[in-house]
This record gives structure tokens, C-alpha cells and sequence, in this order.
């Protein structure tokens, strides 16, 4: 529908009423003069004999001055009403690409594949049923650092999750300043959403701050962690004396990230192949969302420019016609003096 954003702007469309112009005879032109004709009528060059104006010409200024009026109650186009999405959490993605990742011991349709190319897996469709939260991504080794800030938009998490490649961020493991960083975009959102789930298969090796002291802070901030360990606890290995089986998950520090998890509300998982890790990401995915109303708007479309630009056309094309016609018909002293 079309409405204005300023309808008392409308009785200035009463305004030529106060310039109407009467003859000798006390009696009223045909057609209101409003200043803009005067104007007009006075331009250096143009006639000024004292005819009146055509009719066509008076009714021309009077739509000029009406769109122009029309375009000063600002006329909108409402669109039809549109629901936003209900907000649910704020999930920011915690992920270990250090060289550690590069481990293959999962198992995918019968291959092996890495940690990294596991997670990106799972993390495919768990971004993709999120809909309605706002998602980050942050990428971390020896130093964290914000691959994606919270967004709506799933589709570039994804993306830039993907184009993720181990080392990127160094070749230790900072855990306790991957959690803080987490905890410092987060906090500014509202306290009942803000979740952290944290992936990693080591232990932390590198960092300005302790997992703990990082725990604390975000505890202190109500940023619940859900960390998950990954990597097969068993795996069949060559070398030169045979094959042996070895443990490739040594370096987890199973007892840090369960501290983590239950100190600030969270849970740990333990992710030893990749259906595993497909079901604790469908756990996380069972999360509430928070109740909330859902938002409403309508699209509105500024109209003014229209009538604001036919009047301004009204406007150029009338004064070219009189240029014209003062070219044509000169002024002429004698009958200006008389």
C-alpha cells in the first residue's frame, strides 16, 4: 500500500489560494498564481507585456507545485509483512587445524580420511540445520583467530570453514586463548545465548592464557563451552618391524577439556570416529532455542523521488518554453516604459 510519511505537508497544496490575483473589477482570474508564476513571468529576456498567461501554462505550475507538495509528505510503498527468523544461540565454532589434524584415522565410507576433512564434514551439515542462530568461526594452532564473525549467513561459515588448512595458524595448540577469544565476541550478546563448542585432539602447547584462567572468564561471562575431543583410540600402524597398534589420541587431555566443560554448564564428548562426531554435533543441535517473539517488518520503498522529479521536469521544461519566446518576441522598451 501507499502512504505518506508526512500527510500534513498536504495543506500546503492550499497555499496558491493565498496569491490569487483579481482584476480592476474585483473579480477573480480564471486560474490561481502561485510565486513560482511570477517568477517565471519576470525572467530577464522574457516578455513582459502584460498578457496573461495561457491556461495551460497556469495549470502546468499548479500539478508542478502539487507533486512537489505530494514529494514533501515523503510517499512510501509498504510492502506486505515479513517475519525474521527467531533468533536462537549464539554458537561460535572453536576448531583445531594444527598439523595434529592431519591424523588419519577416520574412516569414511570405507577410505581414511583426516581429523580436519572428518570435522569439516559433520560441521557441513550441522551449519546447514542452524538456521535461525548466529554462527561464527574460529580457526586456531598456535594463535586463534576469527575466520567468521557472528552472521546469519551459513553459507559463508561453511565456505570459509573449507577453505581451512592445517598449519594455517601455527603448529602448537592454543587452547586456553582460542577460548578467550571466543568468550570476547561472544559476551556482548545477550547472556542465555551464548555457547562455544570447542574441537580439538591435543593438549595446550602454546598460549599467552592457561585453559583454566580461560575457563574462568568465560564461566564469569555465561559462555557455556561444549568441548569434544577427536581421534581413534586405536590404530594399526607399519613400520619397518611389522605392524603394531598404537594410540593416536596420547596427547588429548581428556581431563581439560571435561574441567571446561563442566565448569561453565557445558558438556564433553568424545569423538573416536566419524559417526561419533556425527552424533554429539546432533546432541549440540538438540539445543532449545530460546524462546523468543517472532520479529516482524515491512519493506518500505521511498516513493518521492517520483513526483519530486516530474515537478522539477514541469518546472525546466516551462522555463525553456518562455527562454524561447523571449528570443522570438523581444522586449520592448518603449512598451515597457508606456
Amino acid at each position: 500500500m501507499i502512504s505518506l510519511t508526512y500527510p500534513w505537508a498536504l495543506l500546503l497544496a492550499l497555499l496558491p489560494l493565498l496569491f490569487l490575483t483579481r482584476k480592476q473589477n474585483n473579480e477573480p482570474v480564471d486560474a490561481p498564481v502561485i510565486p513560482i508564476g511570477h517568477w517565471l513571468s519576470g525572467m530577464p529576456g522574457v516578455s513582459t507585456s502584460g498578457r496573461a498567461s495561457p491556461m495551460w501554462r497556469k495549470l502546468l505550475i499548479l500539478l508542478a507545485w502539487l507533486l512537489l507538495v505530494i514529494a514533501l509528505g515523503r510517499p512510501q510503498h509498504v510492502g506486505e509483512q515479513i517475519q525474521m527468523p527467531i533468533t536462537g544461540r549464539d554458537l561460535m565454532l572453536v576448531v583445531d587445524i594444527s598439523p595434529s589434524m592431519e591424523e588419519q584415522d577416520m574412516v569414511l565410507h570405507g577410505r581414511s580420511i583426516n581429523r580436519l576433512q572428518a570435522v569439516k564434514r559433520v560441521l557441513d551439515d550441522f551449519i546447514n540445520q542452524r538456521e535461525g542462530d548466529r554462527l561464527g568461526l574460529i580457526l586456531f594452532g598456535t594463535e586463534p583467530y576469527v575466520q567468521a564473525p557472528l552472521t546469519f549467513d551459513r553459507e559463508t561459515v561453511r565456505t570459509l570453514l573449507n577453505e581451512s588448512g592445517l598449519g594455517m595458524a601455527g603448529r602448537a595448540t592454543a587452547i586456553g586463548d582460542a577460548i578467550g577469544l571466543a568468550v570476547k565476541r561472544l559476551r556482548d550478546r545477550p547472556q542465555e545465548q551464548r555457547v562455544a563448542i570447542m574441537l580439538t585432539d591435543g593438549a595446550n602447547t602454546a598460549g599467552e592464557i592457561s585453559p583454566d584462567k580461560a575457563t574462568e572468564i568465560a564461566a564469569a561471562a555465561g559462555v557455556r563451552l561444549y568441548t569434544i575431543g577427536i581421534g581413534a583410540e586405536s590404530l594399526l600402524q607399519r613400520g619397518l618391524l611389522g605392524t603394531r597398534r598404537v594410540n593416536p589420541s596420547r596427547d588429548l587431555d581428556e581431563d581439560l577439556l571435561k574441567r571446561m566443560a563442566e565448569q561453565t554448564g557445558g558438556y564433553y564428548f568424545r569423538a573416536r570416529s566419524l559417526p561419533e562426531l556425527e552424533m554429539i554435533y546432533d546432541s549440540i543441535n538438540q539445543l532449545e532455542p530460546i524462546e523468543q517473539e517472532g520479529q516482524f517488518f515491512r519493506p518500505v520503498t521511498e516513493l518521492y523521488v517520483w513526483p519530486a522529479g516530474f515537478a522539477i521536469a514541469i518546472w525546466l521544461l516551462l522555463i525553456t518554453i518562455r527562454l524561447l519566446q523571449g528570443r522570438h518576441h523581444p522586449i520592448d522598451p518603449e512598451a515597457d516604459r508606456g
